[in-house]
């Protein structure tokens, strides 16, 4: 009887399957191709990229999370660029990131966004390099994986010891230390021209939201209660923070004919006399004054709801002076009872007096441009808010608001946490002369791993002197030189300047970076490169047969593929 010698695996056609050296070597090539991808858009001289949605749409951005959200198409060219296969990184029927490794990071970024609001260009530069790093230990040092995923938890507990120590406290009762280092955060955007405006408004928005919870923390819910409306026209001078808030909805007005409609409902009724029917529509009629009636002895002036509003309901509530407003989103509808302090009420025959607002001033609606506004202002007791921007474009308002979600993050860390770090690279720095001091008296294998986060921490100051045509050997040579006086404050507080390339001290340029962002990117780069090097089994199986064509790996298309256009283009 003839035994097999390995382990038997039954597998479909198209399965494709990598294992050892091989899987973990694909997997760090995925990764520096998504990392190169986004390295240009680090610093305050970082290049925008240009991007065409499936929907033939523009997007002009330099954030990473948004480039990698929406980049399918730019990947597959720079997969081309680099001579690697489109089956090896890309699923070419869908234009969808079909590598783990690739999903990986470009995950990496998104978790980073939502989790800290800032840092998702710097959390896929970081991990690339930590993995790039990683190819020495493996084939130089001869390294198992498992030992140095072990090395890298283990730095990273010592780095983000380092960065507490580096970090200092800001006074968050002072506004104009607070808007310097949001002016800081948004020097590296599109929006640095109009930093000031933008960071005050940021600021104001944080503060307006802020609110304290019985057990004594401090919530600031920045998705549900602070808005950004986007108005097409004027300038970005023009933009402002409204102490209330703005609805794109119209206000109903009374245009209803003077006689009974049919019924609308989908109920069957057999009517054989006149009388019947004249007796159907009073009782309609007194249902509908019945609701309305409870509205109008509640006292309310403004009645907002997220569902329709009949005809005959407008007449009475108009008829008594209430303006009506319907179909609002019920996120609009949280922020409006959080601003004006009302309750949301089920039914109009339990509304109880203590549930309407009265934190309101002002109910007003304007036309800007073509459409018509509600503003509900003078909320000053309210917790919730709305920004309102202008611009002369829909894209430069898209990336304005990408810039300004950026600095309200950073505003609501800055309050919740106050902790500042050194940027321009010099933390970066700081922490890596310190895990390479650290590494000297560590005896086991793990300080290799040491060295390896050690090194590629330079790769965010080393980024920023490229993007700004410095010499990067020069530059490099010199902050080493700086940071490695470990016992000099000063020295822990030298960087890059991202316009010139020279090297200052961050803190006299007051170019800061928050604490809770720079221990997020830390977890996030080392973790998710510790658990990519682990992997050394990957296997990819095709659904659909379209998707052979992509799957064998000669860098192009599939014939019956158009990537650009369609077959009317020629």
């Amino acid at each position: 009887m003839i035994r097999p010698r390995g382990p038997v695996l039954v597998l479909k056609q198209n399965t494709k399957r990598e294992t050892g050296r091989k899987a973990q070597l694909a997997n760090i090539q995925a990764s520096k191709a998504i990392a190169d991808i986004v390295r240009t858009t680090l610093g305050p001289s970082s290049m925008l990229k240009m991007l065409l949605d499936p929907m033939g749409g523009i997007v002009l951005t330099n954030d990473g999370n948004s480039i990698l959200r929406e980049s399918e198409l730019l990947l597959i060219l720079f997969a081309r660029c680099l001579g690697v296969g489109l089956g090896e990184i890309f699923s070419c029927t869908q234009v969808d990131v079909a590598h783990p490794a690739a999903k990986t990071m470009i995950e990496l970024s998104r978790s980073q966004d939502e989790e800290a609001g800032d840092g998702s260009t710097s959390v896929v530069v970081l991990s690339g390099e930590l993995l790039s790093c990683s190819v020495d230990l493996l084939e130089k040092q001869q390294l198992h994986p498992a030992v140095i995923s072990r090395g890298f938890m283990r730095a990273l507990e010592d780095a983000l010891g380092f960065l507490d120590e580096l970090s200092r406290c800001i006074d968050t009762s002072d506004d104009s230390k607070v808007v310097e280092t949001l002016d800081a955060c948004l020097n590296t955007k599109f929006a640095s021209r109009w930093q000031g405006l933008l960071s005050s408004m940021a600021l104001k928005a944080v503060r307006k939201i802020a609110r304290q919870l019985p057990s004594g923390k401090t919530e600031i819910d920045i998705k549900r209660y602070c808005k950004v409306e986007k108005v097409p026209g004027g300038s970005i001078e023009e933009s402002c923070m409204l102490n209330g808030l703005m609805i794109n909805k119209d206000v109903l007005l009374l245009d209803c004919p003077l006689e009974y409609k049919k019924g609308e409902s989908q109920a069957s009724v057999e009517v054989t006399k006149e009388d019947e029917w004249r007796r159907l529509l009073e009782q309609e009629e007194q249902e509908v004054h019945a609701m309305c009636q409870g509205i109008i002895e509640s006292g309310a002036t403004v009645v907002i709801t997220e569902k329709g509003v009949s005809d005959l309901a407008q007449h009475f509530l108009v008829k008594a002076g209430i303006s009506v407003i319907r179909r609002v989103r019920k996120t609009d509808n949280n922020r409006i009872s959080r601003a004006t302090g009302a309750t949301i009420v089920s039914r109009t025959d339990e509304i109880l007096e203590s549930d309407l607002g009265t934190k309101c001033g002002l109910f007003q609606v304007k036309k800007i441009g073509d459409e018509y506004f509600t503003f509900l202002l003078e909320c000053e007791e309210g917790s919730a808010c709305t920004i309102v921007l202008r611009g002369g474009s829909k894209d430069v308002l898209n990336e304005v608001e990408r810039n300004l979600q950026d600095a309200l993050h950073v505003a609501r860390n800055i309050l919740l946490e106050g902790k500042l770090l050194p940027g321009g690279g010099a933390a970066e720095m700081a922490v890596a002369a310190r895990l390479l001091n650290k590494a000297k008296s560590i005896d086991s294998l793990y300080q290799y791993s040491y060295r390896a986060v050690a090194a590629a921490l330079e790769v965010i100051p080393r980024t920023l002197a490229q993007n700004c045509g410095a010499n990067v050997v020069r530059v490099m040579t010199d902050l080493r030189a700086k940071h490695s006086r470990l016992e000099d404050s000063k020295a822990s507080c030298m960087g890059v300047d991202g316009e010139t390339g020279e090297l200052c001290n961050m803190q006299e340029k007051m170019v800061w970076d928050c604490l809770s962002v720079k221990q997020q990117i830390y977890k996030a780069a080392i973790e998710a490169a510790a658990v990519l090097l682990r992997i050394d089994d990957v296997l990819s199986g095709v659904r659909k047969e379209g998707r052979d064509g992509g799957a064998q790996g000669d860098g192009g298309a599939p014939e019956d593929m158009e990537t650009f256009g369609d077959s009317r283009d020629g």
